[in-house]
C-alpha cells in the first residue's frame, strides 16, 4: 500500500507575528483615546465660555415662563398679582443652577462636534458606500435634536406653565424656584429631543434590513400605546406636556413610515439594476462562448 502523505503541522505564529495582530487595536485604542481628549477639551471650553454668559442664558430660558405668566396675569384683570420674579432658596443655588445651564449649553452647542468624532472613529471601519449612508443620519440628529428643543422653547413649556399657574387659588401662590423651573426646561429639552430621533433611528434600521414599513404600518395601534405609555413616564405629570410629547411622536413614527418606504424602493431600485447588470453580463459571457 502506498504510504499516505503526512498532514504538515499547522504553523504556529511566532511572536513578531502576534506583535503585528495586536498594532491595530493599539492604534485604534490610541485614536479613541485622542478623540475623547479633543471631546472633552471642546466641552470644557464651551462650558468656561457659556459660564461667562450664563445670566443671558437663563433670561432666554426664563422667558417662556414670563411669556406664560404674563399671559396668565392678562387672563385676570379682576386680580392683583405681582410682578413676576423667579426665586432660589440657598445662597449656592444660583452658582449651581448656572453651572448647569453652562454644561447643558456646552452639550447642546457641542453636539455637532461630537457627532463629527464619532463619525471620524466609525467611519474607518465602514464600507465607502455605508460612509456615504451613515452622512444624512450624522447631519439628521443635530437637526431633529433641535427641533424637539424648539417646540418644547416655544409651545410646550409656555402651555404646561399656563397649566400649572391656573392651579393657583386666593390662598395658595406659585413661587418658581430658579433651579427647579430650569430642571423642568431642561429635562423637557432633553426628552423631547431624543424623542424626535425616532425617524433617524427607525430609517437607520430598516438601511440594515431590520424593520419594514409593513411591520410599522401593522405595529400602528401598539406604537399609540406605546408613545402614550412613554411620554406618561419621561414627562412630567401634567397632561400638556404629555400631549405635547405624544401627538408629535405619533406624527414622527408616520413619517418614520415614509422613509423607510423611501428606504425599501430604493433598495428594490438598486437590486434590479444589479440585476439587469448581472443577466447582460452573463448573456455577454454566453455569447462568448459560443463564439469560441
Amino acid at each position: 500500500m502506498a504510504e499516505q502523505p503526512k498532514l504538515a503541522a499547522p504553523a504556529t505564529p511566532d511572536k513578531d507575528e502576534i506583535a503585528g495582530s495586536e498594532a491595530p487595536l493599539m492604534d485604534h485604542l490610541v485614536e479613541l483615546r485622542n478623540r475623547l481628549i479633543r471631546a472633552l477639551i471642546v466641552i470644557f471650553g464651551l462650558l468656561i465660555l457659556f459660564f461667562i454668559f450664563s445670566q443671558s442664558i437663563l433670561g432666554f430660558l426664563i422667558e417662556p415662563y414670563r411669556s406664560a405668566y404674563n399671559h396668565f396675569v392678562g387672563q385676570h384683570p379682576d386680580k392683583v398679582f405681582e410682578s413676576f420674579r423667579v426665586i432660589y432658596t440657598a445662597p449656592q443655588e444660583l452658582f449651581l443652577t448656572q453651572l448647569n445651564v453652562a454644561f447643558f449649553a456646552a452639550i447642546f452647542a457641542g453636539f455637532p462636534y461630537l457627532s463629527i468624532e464619532i463619525y471620524g472613529f466609525v467611519a474607518p471601519g465602514l464600507y465607502k458606500k455605508e460612509r456615504y449612508a451613515f452622512v444624512p443620519y450624522l447631519i439628521a440628529t443635530p437637526v431633529f435634536f433641535f427641533a424637539g428643543g424648539l417646540l418644547v422653547y416655544y409651545a410646550v413649556l409656555p402651555m404646561a406653565l399656563g397649566f400649572f399657574l391656573g392651579m393657583q387659588t386666593e390662598d395658595i401662590e406659585m413661587l418658581v424656584k430658579i433651579s427647579e423651573y430650569l430642571g423642568l426646561a431642561m429635562t423637557l429639552i432633553l426628552a423631547f429631543g431624543i424623542c424626535f430621533q425616532l425617524p433617524v433611528v427607525l430609517t437607520l434600521l430598516a438601511q440594515i434590513e431590520l424593520v419594514s414599513s409593513q411591520t410599522l404600518a401593522k405595529g400602528r395601534r401598539y406604537a399609540v400605546v406605546g408613545i402614550l405609555v412613554f411620554a406618561a413616564f419621561i414627562t412630567p405629570p401634567d397632561p400638556v406636556s404629555q400631549i405635547g410629547l405624544a401627538v408629535p411622536m405619533y406624527l414622527l413614527y408616520e413619517l418614520s413610515i415614509w422613509s423607510v418606504k423611501m428606504v425599501e424602493k430604493r433598495r428594490a431600485a438598486r437590486l434590479a439594476a444589479e440585476g439587469v447588470a448581472a443577466a447582460a453580463e452573463a448573456t455577454t459571457t454566453a455569447e462568448a462562448a459560443k463564439t469560441e
